[in-house]
């Protein structure tokens, strides 16, 4: 395969075209989360993901496992906690089974923000899908997301 290949410059240029929908998305969150709620789109994610931790079996996360589902190194996941647990929207504890490990669990006051700002990310997430929709490159992404299925 050359860079000049056709299959090559379809798959460049599908890349391509995912970046665009993905930056573009980020984009109109990121400034509709920070306008209504002082949060970024990481500080909403990751919010989210341990708005989700139970305490039963596998129900508790470790920062390895919140990184790769938030998509940041673990550094940079460490130091989000660490702004997020500053403005009190979570804490550290020790794993009760384990004192080696530490868990992160969302505070009260970030669930209450992580519920006020879930109506906002998904009117933002659906403004910029339907204006990412009328791009005739995007077009065929969009059409992908809104059907894929969520698993059981």
């Amino acid at each position: 395969m050359t860079a000049t290949d056709p299959a090559m410059t379809a798959l460049s240029q599908g890349w391509c075209a995912l970046s665009l929908l993905h930056g573009k998305i980020e984009a109109h969150v990121e400034r509709a989360l920070q306008s209504a709620h002082h949060l970024s789109v990481r500080e909403y994610s990751l919010l989210d993901v341990l708005s989700r931790q139970h305490d039963g079996k596998g129900g508790m996360l470790q920062m390895k496992q919140v990184a790769d589902a938030v998509v940041l190194s673990q550094s940079a996941t460490t130091r989000l906690v660490t702004r997020l647990e500053d403005r009190h929207l979570l804490e550290r504890y020790l794993c009760p089974d384990d004192r080696r490990g530490i868990y992160t669990k969302v505070t009260d006051s970030g669930r209450e923000l992580l519920e006020a700002a879930r109506p906002t990310n998904a009117k933002a997430l659906r403004e910029a899908l339907t204006a990412a929709a009328e791009n005739p490159e995007l077009a065929p992404l969009v059409h992908t997301l809104e059907n894929l299925k969520t698993p059981v």
